[in-house]
């Protein structure tokens, strides 16, 4: 379920049924040493930030002979209707082709290896016939063809390209290595021949790649759903801020009442002392509503997701988000039993950081060819790689009356429990995620319980 994604960022990707709820919280051990506390990072610094979270339809297990080219077959009716069955091909189509790749790659042996990139060269090719095959006649219709069909080819040479470099190389099948690079080829030409891209965007790797990305979430319009983000309490601080103003203002009120009743005239002793009571109301009236609106809001959602159709505008989602600091002795008991199990060496004094995704589906069903929906959870912990030190620090060994030095860098430790609720099921994890400066050097999974 948890897995790293770049350098210093994992996710969490559960999928969603129709009419169904799920929670997951996850609870933070940092090390003091880290320098992380509600001072140094808040709650709405990090969630605005560091936090990303959407849905997309999914179909599992999906395959790319168990691409639905039916959808791409559909190019008569409205333009939306068109569109977004041109996405449904397309999205489906990347996806598969991730994953029989990723699967391939797995593959050491290199007769396995090549047979099963030649009938993954065979599926390619044959759905790239398919889409080619409906062109619209439509102006109207045309450039969204033209942007799907621009990025299917590049995506595809890319994949073939890069299950080339890392798949295991052989003499024998030097033919199949051939005509694997003459596909490529072939693709190459072919966007030159349409003149889908630019010289200028051809010869610089960032333009052609960004140009790309930019294709890719054009085909996702309809596939990810739209997300709409409000704060919940917003209204409520406004309230706490103004009855703490109004409080303090009528206790300082009576004060300077007081004041002038014991001075017939102004003096400076008058006027001091009203400058040290206003001073003193900047002073605590800041920290007082501090103190009063974490009090109010512990344990009470903080954001709500709305997730739509981004074509037809329709609810399919709802999720509520929490992200707050909190003791250790506020963590539920299965938790704190959990953490309870670690090493001594590894219970040091530690900053505690509760966060918690409420996931409910209003959707009956999804569209057609999907069947669950993916939520991707994605955390960066690049601010808590902000306090790290730098450097390395070094080991000796003494070998035969000779001593030698080896360089070891600094690693740090997090803790994270994870409990993953849906229905009357419910799964405990928990991981030790050992990150330095620069990356998560490792994410070991250490306990599991349903």
């Amino acid at each position: 379920m948890l897995k790293q994604d770049e350098n210093l960022s994992f996710v969490i990707e559960p999928e969603l049924n129709a009419r169904s709820e799920q929670r997951i919280d996850l609870y933070f051990s940092i090390p003091n040493e880290m320098g992380i506390n509600p001072k140094t990072l808040s709650e709405e610094s990090y969630f605005n930030n560091q936090f990303k979270s959407h849905l997309a339809y999914n179909a599992k297990n999906i395959h790319l002979p168990l691409v639905r080219s039916r959808f791409v077959s559909k190019n008569k009716g409205e333009q939306q209707d068109y569109r977004q069955n041109l996405n449904l091909f397309c999205y489906q189509v990347r996806l598969a082709l991730d994953a029989d790749i990723k699967d391939a790659l797995k593959l050491s042996e290199a007769e396995e290896f090549y047979n099963r990139a030649n009938e993954l060269f065979e599926q390619s090719e044959g759905l790239l016939k398919k889409l080619r095959r409906y062109t619209p006649d439509d102006e109207k219709l045309l450039p969204f063809y033209t942007n799907a069909d621009n990025y299917l080819s590049w995506h595809v040479e890319q994949s073939f390209l890069k299950l080339l470099d890392e798949g295991p190389r052989s003499s024998d099948f030097a033919k199949e290595r051939n005509d694997l690079l003459q596909f490529c080829k072939s693709e190459n030409v072919y966007r030159a021949d349409k003149n889908y891209n630019s010289e200028t965007t051809l010869q610089d790797a960032n333009r052609i790649t960004n140009k790309m990305r930019l294709l890719q979430r054009l085909i996702e319009h309809g596939v990810i759903l739209q997300r709409n983000t409000r704060f919940l309490n917003s209204y409520l601080k406004r309230l706490v801020k103004g009855t703490v103003t109004a409080v303090i203002m009528a206790f300082v009120m009576l004060v300077i009442l007081n004041a002038r009743s014991s001075f017939t005239e102004v003096t400076a002793t008058l006027i001091l002392i009203l400058g040290v009571i206003y001073g003193l109301r900047e002073i605590f009236k800041e920290d007082i509503t501090r103190v009063i609106w974490r009090a109010i809001v512990q344990g009470r959602p903080k954001w709500r997701f709305t997730f739509k159709n981004s074509i037809t505008k329709d609810k399919i989602a709802s999720q509520f988000i929490w992200l707050e600091y909190t003791r250790f002795k506020k963590i539920p008991k299965e938790v704190q039993t959990i953490f309870s199990k670690r090493r001594q060496q590894n219970k040091q004094a530690a900053q505690w950081l509760h966060f918690a995704s409420e996931t409910r589906v209003s959707a009956k069903e999804f569209l057609p060819g999907y069947d669950t929906l993916q939520q991707t959870l994605q955390f960066n912990l690049a601010p808590f790689a902000r306090y790290l030190k730098r450097g390395e620090g070094k080991l000796y060994h003494l070998d035969s009356n000779k001593i030698s030095k080896q360089a070891v860098e600094r690693r740090y430790q997090l803790n994270m429990v994870l409990v993953h609720t849906e229905g009357d099921k419910t799964l405990y994890q928990r991981y030790k995620i050992t990150l330095n400066r620069s990356k998560i050097v490792n994410i070991e999974l250490i306990y599991s319980k349903k």
